[in-house]
């Protein structure tokens, strides 16, 4: 049995409403399928018997390390691998599974694999999966100067990202996600959502972020008009993201789910029929 099951002190609401939704129900064994900085310092604050960590990031992977810090037991560990594998965690089971922010940031990875991403996660999934998302705000109309303003560092951000050569990530919203829960074989069990105010880090952030791409532009005027661009956005959206409200816009959202048995699966998993399909035509060559 875990350690303890009370809370973690933290002061994300988010981390709160799982220790909520998690109640008296042990947290055993955990696994942080995409793991940062923010879950792991919450996941070492709970009552595991162990937890496994796992990033596609060699950086990422030491920066959880750090984060750990003298938390990190001997059974827990932290992995550098792509879920598109299928060796990775294989036949392994956690009574917890967090997908921390963990759809959206699939596409800078495994471009047009999210749909494959909860088949993939269930095998792993033993008592309780918790998903956190934002709804995506850069394809959105917004009806609020704040909300545009959100929009046009986010569309600014991923213009830039795309013309340095990476890819941005791209949000799913929550009934998308809903819907995929379902097809992969998931109960789902409570959703909560969280209204976002964003303030003066997020404006600096995404737009340094957006800055910081500019070297990689084939074009030098156009990376120099991009600069100009940045920062006279910035200049505009600061002053508001300085005031009480902040750039109040879009929100967070939390879904709790479980597994069900497989009789209960809308429809068949494509990676168990690929898998067979591969099998058979190994033995075949064979």
């Amino acid at each position: 049995m875990s350690e303890k099951t009370q809370g973690s002190g933290t002061s994300s609401p988010i981390f709160q409403a799982i220790e909520q939704m998690q109640g008296s129900l042990p947290w055993g064994s955990v696994l942080d399928a995409g793991t940062g900085r923010k879950s792991i310092e919450w996941i070492t604050e709970l009552g595991t018997e162990r937890r496994t960590a796992i990033t596609a990031s060699q950086n990422m992977a030491r920066t959880v390390q750090e984060a750990a810090g003298d938390r990190h037991r001997p059974q827990d560990r932290v992995l550098v691998g792509n879920w598109h594998s299928e060796h990775l965690l294989y036949g392994e089971r956690f009574d917890t599974v967090l997908l921390d922010y963990f759809i959206g940031a699939i596409e800078g990875f495994s471009p047009y694999w999210q749909e494959q991403a909860l088949h993939r996660i269930r095998p792993h999934v033993g008592q309780r999966l918790y998903i956190i998302g934002v709804e995506p705000y850069v394809p959105s109309e917004p009806d609020t100067e704040a909300g545009r303003l959100v929009r046009e560092i986010g569309r600014v951000r991923d213009a830039c990202l795309l013309l340095s050569g990476s890819m941005p990530y791209r949000e799913y919203p929550s009934p998308w996600v809903l819907r995929q829960l379902g097809q992969a074989g998931f109960r789902v069990m409570e959703t909560r959502y969280f209204p976002i105010r964003y303030r003066e880090r997020f404006v600096n952030g995404q737009l340094d972020l957006a800055l910081r791409q500019l070297d990689q532009f084939t074009d030098p005027d156009t990376a120099e008009s991009m600069r100009g661009y940045i920062e006279q956005l910035r200049a505009r959206a600061l002053p508001m993201a300085r005031q009480k409200e902040g750039l109040k816009y879009g929100a967070d959202y939390l879904i709790s789910a479980e597994p069900m048995a497989d009789r209960h699966r809308s429809f068949e998993d494509p990676l168990q029929r690929f898998y067979g399909q591969a099998g058979e035509q190994a033995g075949e060559q064979e």
